[in-house]
């Protein structure tokens, strides 16, 4: 790949569930010649500007981003947010939101996923926490240390996903509401990986469209034309589905570091994923609507 061609505005470092530092994505993406990258962690802003600071150092193109996770009709959605400024006002009183759902009850999460077999403490917890509120993934990361399961999904799926089921806690920001909080906070917004279970599986083909036109009337101004898991059904719905609504085309690898062993950054699955640097040009000029 020569530099200045391809990006990936879709990956995760330590700050959710990734494995490479914020520092380090910026400097493995410079590594592998990639012109620009976003950092998109889950419901958290808190590795941007270090990210940033480092794709600045070394001459990279770089958006702000974030993975946000939403509810439409019974389904749970991840929206990719870019381009907004986690200095501002508006995007503030946007993270204040999500944040509140995202470190509410963690003594009861720890509590319950204990009674569920894994030999954890709030103490322990707080150790994966770096200084940050704590939060899933700080609880993720503190079950992984322990090698009880050998899978980072099978923490998801045995003990934390259950114990959030239980306790009630299995709530996000409802799809519509989210799309205007992140305008108001200068985000282009655009649906990721509507494929697989968090998104719309599931669906029949015309049941997702019906969907994404819904979704465009929210607002959503994009959708992931670029994905390493994409058939090439898949991707070729999606393309169709972008020009016919009018949406912006985005993509990336959705890395994740040793957690999800065989994707790469900016490449994909077995080098199946080249998004080109006008993908990133676009939604930079998308941007100044939703500035304030």
């Amino acid at each position: 790949m020569s530099k200045g061609r391809f990006i990936d505005l879709h990956c995760h470092s330590i700050i959710s569930d990734g494995t490479l530092s914020p520092q380090e994505i910026a400097q493995l993406a410079e590594a592998k010649g990639l012109s620009g990258f976003a950092l998109t962690d889950h419901d958290n802003t808190a590795g941007v500007l270090e990210a940033q600071a480092e794709a600045q150092k070394l001459g990279l193109d770089f958006l702000q981003g974030m993975e946000l996770t939403t509810m439409y009709r019974g389904h749970k959605l991840h929206i990719i947010c870019l381009g907004f400024d986690v200095r501002s006002d508006s995007f503030k009183r946007a993270y204040e939101t999500i944040r509140k759902i995202k470190e509410g009850r963690m003594y009861d999460l720890v509590d319950c996923i204990r009674k569920r077999g894994a030999d954890i403490t709030m103490d322990m917890v707080k150790g994966f926490a770096n200084g940050r509120p704590i939060d899933r993934y700080a609880i993720m990361k503190c079950l992984a240390s322990l090698d009880i399961e050998p899978h980072v999904r099978d923490l998801w799926s045995k003990y934390i996903d259950p114990s959030v089921e239980e306790l009630g806690m299995d709530i996000s920001i409802d799809a519509e509401k989210a799309i205007s909080m992140m305008h108001e906070a200068g985000a282009v917004t655009s649906l990721a990986h509507y494929h697989k279970r968090i998104g719309l599986a599931g669906m029949t083909r015309e049941e997702q469209e019906m969907a994404i036109a819904e979704l465009r009337s929210y607002g959503l101004d994009g959708m992931e034309m670029y994905y390493p898991t994409y058939t090439a059904e898949d991707a070729a719905y999606a393309r169709e589905w972008i020009v016919h609504y009018g949406l912006i085309a985005t993509g990336g690898s959705d890395f994740h570091g040793a957690n999800r062993p065989g994707t790469e950054l900016g490449t994909g699955i077995d080098d199946n994923l080249h998004i080109p640097y006008e993908i990133m040009l676009s939604v930079k000029d998308a941007l100044p609507k939703h500035k304030m």
